[in-house]
């Protein structure tokens, strides 16, 4: 086989545990960078649980859960499977119960390590390079019960990357991010599983999150936190109100955005357009006034005031 290894069967089952090994060594030193975002709210991230995360495997012999502590004492945990010697499997993992907050949809992010099949002798035809990802809606935990029938498909994952026995040697880490939208989603929470049907994967994180648009402060008005709509194409009209000391003469309002962003409305940037007049001023609805006297200030305190909570908030 192209870029295969040579011998028999049970050099493939002592390989499988030097992968394990190996991957458990790589991923320790894996820096997971800050993915912290001001429109974001995350449900669930797997490299900032400290204690177990109370996940299940079905049947108990699949998936292997391996919790480690990098170099700063900090827990990584990986979810493993590598049973590329025997056909049909059907190793499921569930998630605990997320529960869904002010969500209607959620953004779901894997990271992980997929064993590229050629470089396995003996598994022609048994080994898989893709996982399926599932979800199942439900208003509070279910415990240990699990059925698999339950549960929606969400999609059929695949490695841009996949990694070679060349690569454990020499300590490559070829780490794949994929990220689904799974929505509308109605009821108080749901579980997250994945379904693997012969691949060797080593699932690194799960991050689990929905978008809002970030209260701020424009042109004298506050908004406050908005969950954008489920429908992509659907901007949600926010009303602001107008700070202490500011007059509302006309309604103070923006739009959020699906991907958690404020947008003016048209008229406004429209009437910006026209003058080529690209202020704070211009762009946000000019509908609350200061009942303080501008020009009396000093003109660094007035232009700090009216423009207090920038574009940049």
């Amino acid at each position: 086989m192209a870029g295969g290894l040579q011998g028999s069967p049970v050099d493939v089952l002592e390989m499988g545990f030097e992968v394990k090994f190996c991957l458990i060594f790589v991923l320790l030193r894996v820096l997971f960078t800050d993915s912290s975002h001001s429109n974001q709210v995350v449900l669930l991230d797997t490299t900032a649980v400290l204690g177990e995360l109370g996940w299940k495997t079905y049947p108990m012999n699949g998936w292997d859960t391996i919790t480690e502590m990098d170099e700063h004492n900090r827990p990584i945990h990986t979810f493993q499977v590598c049973h590329v010697m025997e056909a049909n499997q059907n190793n499921w993992l569930r998630s605990n119960w997320i529960p869904r907050e002010a969500a209607q949809k959620v953004y779901v992010e894997l990271k992980f390590t997929l064993r590229d099949c050629n470089s396995i002798p003996w598994v022609s035809g048994t080994c898989k390079e893709t996982f399926n990802l599932y979800y199942l809606e439900a208003d509070e935990a279910h415990g240990l019960r699990f059925r698999a029938g339950q549960y929606t498909k969400i999609d059929t994952i695949a490695a841009d990357e996949s990694f070679t026995q060349t690569d454990l040697g020499d300590r490559i880490l070829k780490l794949n991010t994929e990220v689904r939208e799974v929505g509308p989603i109605a009821r108080k929470g749901f579980y997250l599983a994945f379904q693997d049907i012969g691949a060797c994967i080593a699932l690194v994180s799960v991050r689990v999150y929905y978008k809002k648009c970030p209260s701020t402060f424009r042109n004298l008005a506050a908004f406050p936190d908005t969950v954008p709509r489920v429908d992509s194409s659907s901007l949600v009209e926010v009303r602001g109100a107008c700070v202490r000391n500011a007059e509302e003469r006309d309604t103070p309002k923006l739009y959020c955005g699906a991907d958690g962003d404020w947008l003016v409305p048209w008229a406004a940037a429209s009437a910006a357009w026209a003058t080529r007049s690209w202020t704070e001023t211009a762009l946000v609805s000019a509908a609350c006034f200061s009942r303080l006297s501008l020009p009396s200030f000093p003109f660094s305190l007035a232009r700090s005031f009216a423009f207090r909570g920038s574009l940049s908030d």
